[in-house]
């Protein structure tokens, strides 16, 4: 059977027959062969800015080219299988095991089963000390990069940071180290050298180098692509988006993003603008969401705003800002978005644990900026809240409850028809690279009994309804967030089991991985419980500018419900402008 056949008879054929627009061009002269990779459907890699930045930085550089590969569907896979085919690039149908170069973007520990499952499709063994010469270099970036531990043996190197600099830098060298006949340890020994670079077979658990972020300096100048593909099906975030800037002011107690993406950096508004031009023009999409950590706090919105507005309604093009707090809300902002639903993420049901968590949202913030929504005619609100935070109590859950009846209230003060509050409740995961990395996880049933009991609240609420998320999923994330090189043995022999697709729900399985994990000997609790606040831990090794004095220091903070103030109210010393200048207070 023909590849083309195959295609004919896959549930989506459109998820692996490539021809995007904008697809740049496969056939120029080339020393590497890149393909990058996120180990999950194409409609959710093809959501992803940072695949889009570095599929096109490569595709700009002379002698490289850049193709894309996703995790096969089971259906797509198993035909694959049928007729003895690998899973192949969507640009040119080259064999992922014919690349040079295969760069995975671990986005969330969920994908960890999915790289073993895209590297079996390709033909590539599994463990970096089973591959040979021939085999392309296989690189790890995005967010877990921050702890490679649990899935160190499956990858010659990590590129921890912001890859946009560094991957050139990288693809160069092995150019070089390609033509003068080098073999694959001598570019690795060599590639260790690349800021941002890791790798595993030249450090142990118990002697390793620092290795320091990737970061980019000046993000105003930063490569930015504006001729974005154009997904040949519909995908998760379907429009294009604009990042305003890198970075986060407000220093959330347990958000990884915000202390692994310091320091803040900004691009102008004449930059912004000028890209929002460019993707009006360069793109079919008829929405660009105006992205960053907390699109509010980017001090040029107002001035932005002001000069885009005109351009994107003669286009009929509308103006998304996801990510907005409720103490940045503007009328301004409510009137520059569709009317659906506004989203906001208060976190914690009572000011003590948002004290706690450094959510600097008040009351007066949250009338304040649902007001001015309500205003505009939005009856539609979506809240996402955490259970499981450091010293919380049944109170602070109740206290969630009464934050959706005070909505409710304020609605009503002076509007009609009916009001929607949907409430998302996920489980607290202790991540590494915060003030709450040391924290334990509450366990299944406890985490059970508290969605009973807040569910039972919000029940009774005319108009709100209630969601939260699975339990044994965010167990398990918790156990690969604080991962050791132990895991990589769990991961794969969970896989061998029949574990994929662990961040689709109808495909997650625990009870593989309660097995595995009996199987190998893996006592869960090693990872869940509170970490000892005196000893090293897995991935400190890895320095992302943030200090571990300056962490443990919020820790104390937190439990004295101390808030600490933004970085835009002056520099409070966490050590990220050690790598670059912070534009909130260099400002």
């Amino acid at each position: 059977m023909t590849l083309k056949e195959i295609l004919l008879k896959a549930e989506k054929p459109a998820r692996y027959s490539g021809g995007e627009v904008n697809t740049p061009d496969m056939k120029k002269p080339c020393d590497v062969r890149f393909c990058i990779c996120m180990p999950d459907l194409y409609e959710v890699g093809m959501s992803n800015l940072g695949l889009k930045i570095l599929y096109h930085v490569l595709n700009e550089q002379e002698g490289t080219v850049c193709e894309r590969a996703f995790a096969p569907a089971l259906d797509f896979r198993a035909l694959l299988k049928e007729n003895g085919l690998p899973l192949m690039s969507l640009e040119t149908k080259k064999p992922l095991k014919e690349f040079d170069m295969i760069g995975f973007s671990v986005q969330y520990e969920m994908l960890y089963t999915g790289v073993l499952y895209v590297l079996e499709a390709a033909g590539i063994p599994f463990r970096a000390a089973d591959r040979s010469e021939d085999d392309p270099v296989i690189c790890g970036g995005g967010p877990s990069a921050i702890n490679p531990e649990p899935i160190a043996d499956f990858f010659d190197l990590f590129m921890v940071g912001e890859g946009e600099n560094q991957i050139v830098e990288l693809t160069e060298l092995y150019k070089k180290c390609k033509k003068q006949g080098k073999t694959k340890a001598e570019f690795l020994a060599l590639a260790e050298s690349i800021e941002g670079v890791y790798v595993p077979s030249l450090n142990t658990p118990t002697n390793r180098k620092t290795v320091k972020k990737a970061v980019v300096r000046n993000f105003d100048a930063c490569y930015y692509p504006t001729a974005q593909l154009m997904p040949t099906l519909e995908v998760v975030h379907d429009r294009a988006m604009l990042e305003l800037y890198r970075g986060c002011q407000n220093g959330c107690r347990f958000c990884q993003a915000g202390y692994y993406y310091r320091p803040i950096r900004y691009r102008s508004a004449k930059t912004a603008e000028k890209l929002f031009l460019s993707l009006i023009k360069e793109t079919g999409y008829d929405e660009i969401s105006l992205g960053s950590l907390s699109t509010g706090d980017y001090p040029y919105l107002e001035e932005l705003l002001a000069a885009i507005k005109p351009v994107a309604a003669k286009a009929r093009v509308n103006l998304a800002l996801p990510s907005l707090r409720l103490d940045s809300f503007k009328k301004e902002y409510a009137e520059s978005s569709r009317k659906s639903s506004l989203t906001f993420a208060p976190e914690a049901g009572t000011q003590r644990l948002r004290n706690v968590i450094n959510k600097n949202v008040t009351e007066d913030d949250i009338r304040s900026g649902l007001s001015a929504a309500f205003d505009q005619g939005y009856n539609s609100v979506k809240l996402y809240f955490m259970m499981g935070l450091p010293t919380e109590t049944d109170e602070d859950l109740i206290g969630i409850a009464d934050l959706v009846r005070f909505i409710r209230s304020l609605y009503y003060e002076s509007h009609r028809g009916a009001i929607n509050i949907s409430v998302s409740c996920s489980v607290f995961i202790p991540k590494p690279g915060t003030p709450f990395q040391w924290e334990a996880q509450i366990d299944i049933p406890e985490m059970r009994r508290r969605q009973f009991l807040l569910k039972d609240e919000i029940r009774k609420i005319k108009g709100a309804s209630f969601h939260y998320h699975d339990r044994e999923t965010s167990e398990l994330e918790a156990i690969f967030a604080r991962g050791d090189r132990a895991l990589s043995d769990l991961i794969e022999l969970a896989y061998k089991k029949g574990a994929m697709f662990d961040s689709w729900t109808e495909h997650f399985h625990y009870e593989i991985w309660e097995e595995a994990m009996a199987e190998l000997k893996i006592d869960k609790q090693k990872y869940l419980g509170a970490q000892p606040l005196d000893k090293p831990l897995p991935w400190e090794f890895i320095d992302i500018g943030v200090t571990r004095n300056y962490l443990l220091k919020e820790r104390e903070k937190a439990y004295r419900a101390e808030t600490t103030k933004g970085c835009d109210k002056g520099c409070q010393g966490c050590g990220a402008m050690s790598f670059a200048p912070c534009d909130e207070v260099a400002r």
